[in-house]
């Protein structure tokens, strides 16, 4: 304890505070890099968070007791990577995230018989609004979303109806295409009773109009536009995936060009069948009349005298018999016969929508095959004809070729202006250990970052502070002459110190003899400076004495 203290009180107040405060900030810098290293790696929990959704997000994060980090303004959440899929399946339990809008969820808690029927309405456009929103954000490109609705009430005894309108505004990544708009569009007016999809407006965040509610629907020709490149689209995909996967991937070209007619073709046809004849009614009369007065028939003066008649039936004689026979079998028959026949009819109304393909012309490019000679180089070789041939009959097949339509196919096999990079053979066996991910590669730079950070502060800042502060000197001990004690005028602990020193000899001998007289001059001047020093106190006690040693000194140089 003697020691310690000696040696502490040899350091002096200002090294032992330097030394403390050096002390400390290790402590701090130190504790700092084992809590970054044993710290779990963070991962984003949510992204694009609305403030409401980052205030109940973290409510249950605080309530389960889970660490988290918050970062741009609190829009994303960053939790343990190794809780983020337990976390997301339980706050997905309880509905969060919202989406920063109100759903069908508003009626859970409202006391509905408090509330009035304006309240009611309202409520529920809110819900219908934000359920839109929420399954619009659900989109691909889609960021965020919100929908206004326009639902207005029929007026009483009003013939006249006012149809609803939505407008819509979207954060989207990039930029829409026609037909995710068109989508979108009927997507709100199926959803909403009575709405058409012309009067949706779709706003992006930049204030473009996507769509325009106000206006006629005038998409016949986007539409058309529309339908012929997805036409297009579809049917080189196609013919690129197959001819792709005899050639190999990105060595094959395909161009599609569909010639469309979108006229709208309405007919109606009338047929006729002359020997389909049918009978629709018959109908059949017969008349007979027979009469005996066929004489009194006759236009004759005695019958028109009156009297005559009889008279003239007396005055007939016997022989007269036969003609009134006669005039008895005088009779008359009629018949008649009325048969109608329905003829055969066909009526056919054909209606012919628009979008019927004319034309369809496909161009195929496809490389040739390369390989390597005896010396190692890379060679063209084209394909065969054979080859050719068995490649465009795979397209013909594929979209669907006819000849009377006049739809063309071409197959060029040419070289390439660039040859295909050789695909990048996956590591196997003990090498697949050694794939990492980009959070692995981070986590290892961010350890070694910190790693070579503290060896720097060891050997530039730690290092020269302890040899300075327990060893501050060295240079003047190892110095010492070797016969060198404390009653000379040297102190006790500069003597302890060149004992110790003296162990180490060897090492100084194999210093160069100039610096040794360097520092052996040095110590004698610290010596001789020691010793004038105690001659000095020793005059200042005892001044009468000094007084006459110098009075003897000086009679002794006189005599001389």
């Amino acid at each position: 304890m003697q020691g310690l203290l000696e040696f502490v009180r040899t350091l002096g107040a200002p090294r032992i505070a330097a030394m403390g405060a050096v002390t400390i900030a290790l402590i701090g810098f130190f504790a700092f890099l084992m809590l970054r290293v044993t710290a779990p790696q963070m991962t984003p929990l949510f992204t694009d968070l609305s403030f409401d959704d980052s205030a109940a997000i973290v409510k249950e994060l605080d309530r389960q007791g889970l660490p988290y980090e918050l970062r741009n303004d609190g829009g994303i959440i960053m939790v343990a990577k190794d809780r983020v899929a337990r976390l997301r399946m339980a706050l997905a339990e309880g509905g969060l995230p919202k989406g920063g809008g109100v759903g069908y969820e508003i009626f859970d808690k409202s006391d509905a018989l408090g509330t009035t029927s304006f309240v009611q309405n309202i409520n529920k456009l809110r819900a219908l609004e934000g359920e839109l929103a929420r399954t619009i954000r659900a989109l691909d490109r889609v960021q965020a979303a919100r929908v206004h609705l326009v639902l207005p009430e029929r007026p009483l005894f009003s013939r006249d109806k006012v149809e609803p309108s939505a407008s819509i505004v979207l954060k989207v990544r990039g930029m829409l295409e026609p037909q995710q708009v068109r989508a979108i569009r009927h997507l709100v007016a199926s959803a909403v009773n009575g709405l058409k999809p012309q009067r949706v407006s779709i706003v992006d965040e930049s204030g473009r109009l996507l769509a325009d509610g106000a206006a006629d629907d005038a998409s016949g020709e986007v539409g058309a536009e529309e339908r012929q490149a997805a036409f297009e689209k579809r049917l080189r995909e196609q013919v690129e995936t197959i001819v792709s996967s005899v050639v190999g991937p990105g060595r094959a070209r395909v161009e599609v060009t569909a010639d469309f007619d979108f006229n709208r073709i309405t007919q109606t046809q009338d047929k006729f069948d002359p020997e389909g004849r049918v009978v629709r009614s018959s109908q059949t009369r017969e008349e007979t009349s027979a009469s005996n007065e066929g004489r009194e028939t006759q236009v004759t003066v005695g019958n028109e005298i009156p009297g005559g008649n009889a008279n003239q039936r007396q005055g007939q004689a016997p022989g007269n018999g036969a003609d009134a026979a006669a005039g008895a079998r005088d009779q008359s028959r009629k018949s008649e016969e009325i048969v109608n026949y329905e003829i055969s009819k066909t009526t056919k109304t054909e209606i012919i929508e628009g979008g019927r393909v004319n034309r369809v012309s496909v161009a195929v490019l496809v490389d040739g095959i390369y390989g390597k000679n005896d010396k190692g180089e890379s060679v063209y070789q084209p394909r065969s004809k054979e080859e050719i041939e068995q490649i465009a009959a795979l397209v013909r097949t594929a979209i669907g070729f006819d000849q009377k339509r006049g739809d063309q196919v071409q197959v060029v096999n040419l070289r390439f202006a660039e040859q295909p990079a050789s695909p990048i053979a996956e590591p196997s066996g003990w090498l697949s250990a050694l794939s990492f991910t980009k959070d692995d590669i981070m986590r290892g730079a961010e350890l070694a970052v910190m790693a070579l950070l503290a060896c720097i502060v060891l050997l530039v800042v730690v290092q020269p502070l302890v040899r300075r502060v327990i060893a501050p000197d060295e240079r003047v001990i190892a110095a010492l002459p070797p016969g060198a004690a404390a009653g000379e005028g040297v102190p006790a602990d500069v003597v302890a110190a060149a004992a110790a020193a003296a162990a180490g000899q060897a090492v100084a001998l194999e210093q160069s003899e100039t610096a040794k007289m360097i520092d052996i001059a040095q110590i004698q001047g610290q010596v001789h400076a020691h010793s004038v020093q105690k001659v000095g106190e020793l005059a200042d006690k005892n001044p009468r004495e000094t007084v006459s040693i110098i009075r003897q000194w000086l009679n002794e140089t006189a005599a001389a």
